[in-house]
């Protein structure tokens, strides 16, 4: 008698452009899946360690796009992207999906959509919320944008990385929110190190600001208390004061002058709350740089 069980349907064919350490986290990890792997990258040694695994090196762009109709992008910037692919023979790229995970701005998101739909191709925008160490775990997160359909069609796929999100059909849109985070993730771990290079000049080590760090930075409830108001735009300062807010700013800029550390960051955030003051907002919350930021 016939089997009825489902039959599961083989790991889909992948393309990985770009082998910097996330592009080669991606790949391993959908080799580890049991997914046939292509490899491209511009220096061709940097996949010597994947293929020794069973990847495919391709050895042309055409090649490349070929041999998947998922083609995961991971670049430096668009114009990396663009440094590649530009030269490829257009018919190559016909029926593929361009999973595009490389930082660059909205527009140029779009534009780069609009580039790869007059070859034939559909890009699906990325914008991915780990660092490398963090691909293959279900716990990660990476925000899409582009067509729906594209996106159902291969979600299975890219969960392979990361828990997949589509957050619309507008291409640059998961370009914007990928920005935004890192417009929050860089000053927050550039803060600790400056933290860190201002400690070293009282004979402190990292492992000692690592717990105010840990502390300082984790701002959740600040952030579920302002979030409601600025919507409203509400930045009445009845728990905290912009003006208050200046002179601890300033309190920070005096010690990392007297320890003989780079005042560059400090200097700079004092001049964004002394031009909240000066605007009229010194006895509004701190919220109200929101305000002050959108007008430069």
């Amino acid at each position: 008698m016939p089997s009825t069980a489902p039959v599961t349907p083989a790991p889909a064919p992948v393309t990985v452009i770009g082998l910097g350490p996330m592009g080669r986290a991606m790949a391993g990890t959908y080799l580890d899946r049991g997914h046939p792997v292509t490899v491209l990258n511009r220096t061709a040694s940097r996949a010597d360690a994947l293929v020794a695994r069973g990847a495919h090196r391709a050895g042309t762009v055409e090649e490349a796009l070929t041999a998947s109709e998922l083609v995961v992008l991971s670049l430096t910037d668009y114009e990396a992207v663009y440094a590649v692919l530009d030269g490829a023979d257009p018919a190559a790229f016909a029926g593929r999906v361009l999973v595009n995970l490389t930082s660059d701005t909205p527009g140029k998101a779009r534009e780069a959509a609009a580039w790869a739909a007059a070859r034939g191709a559909t890009q699906l925008t990325g914008g991915v919320l780990t660092p490398p160490q963090g691909i293959g775990d279900p716990g990660s997160s990476t925000l899409y944008s582009g067509p729906r359909e594209a996106f159902d069609a291969h979600r299975g796929t890219l969960e392979v990385l990361t828990a997949a999100e589509h957050r619309g059909e507008d291409p640059g849109l998961a370009a914007l929110l990928y920005q935004l985070n890192m417009a929050m993730f860089w000053p927050a771990l550039t803060s600790y190190w400056h933290a860190v290079a201002m400690a070293d000049a009282h004979g402190l080590k990292a492992a000692d600001v690592l717990p105010l760090a840990v502390g300082a930075l984790d701002v959740t409830r600040f952030l579920e208390f302002y979030t409601p108001r600025v919507d409203a735009g509400d930045h009445t300062g009845d728990v905290d004061r912009l003006a208050m807010g200046a002179a601890s700013v300033a309190h920070v800029l005096a010690t990392a002058e007297d320890s003989g550390a780079d005042t560059t960051l400090p200097a700079a955030l004092l001049d964004v709350f002394r031009r909240g003051v000066a605007a009229g907002h010194g006895a509004d919350s701190a919220s109200s740089l929101v305000e002050v930021l959108k007008r430069p």
